[in-house]
């Protein structure tokens, strides 16, 4: 039997429990007293939503290999407004440097309904549209989404993990989490 995290992380917190000489700033220790439980998986520090923590190896590898292909969904505020080319260049893979990403599950969404105010707040121009999208991955190479977006001509301005597998985010505020216990592999 395992225990499992679920975390809502803000945005600026560094995804491991100690400060190094690099950063000072706030860390999963500010918010997660238990000991013995480790990130399955990373999210930035410029990313926010949901981060498994678990005090089981195995279970921690389920869910973070990729191998495993368990798919994330993130909310994503872009800049611009992409057009239905542009969102099937995500949907069929693009290339990034480091290859082509595996096909993805896209989709315009209204405002998160549980969204909170993130700090700082994301810069707002009046004269440039602002999209939601919903995007379903199954690898997790590093700043993916971002440099996906990226690649369409769409920077993203806000990113937030919503769900892993079958975890997600509904009922954790931000800051906060939830511990489930007795989860079987």
């Amino acid at each position: 039997m395992s225990t499992l995290i679920l975390f809502n992380k803000p945005y600026g917190v560094l995804c491991q429990f100690s400060n190094t000489d690099d950063y000072q700033g706030e860390t999963l220790a500010h918010y997660i007293q238990q000991k013995g439980v480790y990130a399955a998986g990373r999210l930035d520090k410029d990313s926010e939503g949901l981060l498994l923590l678990t005090d089981n190896g195995k279970l921690q590898h389920k869910i973070a290999h990729p191998n495993n292909k368990m798919s994330k969904t993130y909310w994503v505020l872009v800049e611009g407004d992409p057009d239905s080319k542009q969102l099937q260049l995500l949907r069929n893979g693009v290339e990034l440097r480091d290859g082509m990403t595996l096909p993805a599950k896209i989709k315009r969404i209204a405002t998160p309904y549980l969204l909170w105010e993130r700090v700082p707040p994301v810069r707002y121009r009046k004269n440039i549209p602002e999209t939601w999208l919903e995007i379903t991955i199954t690898e997790g190479r590093n700043r993916q989404v971002r440099r996906m977006t990226a690649a369409i001509g769409c920077p993203t301005l806000r990113l937030i993990r919503y769900r892993i597998g079958s975890w997600t985010l509904d009922g954790i505020e931000n800051g906060q989490h939830r511990v489930l216990n007795g989860i079987k592999l």
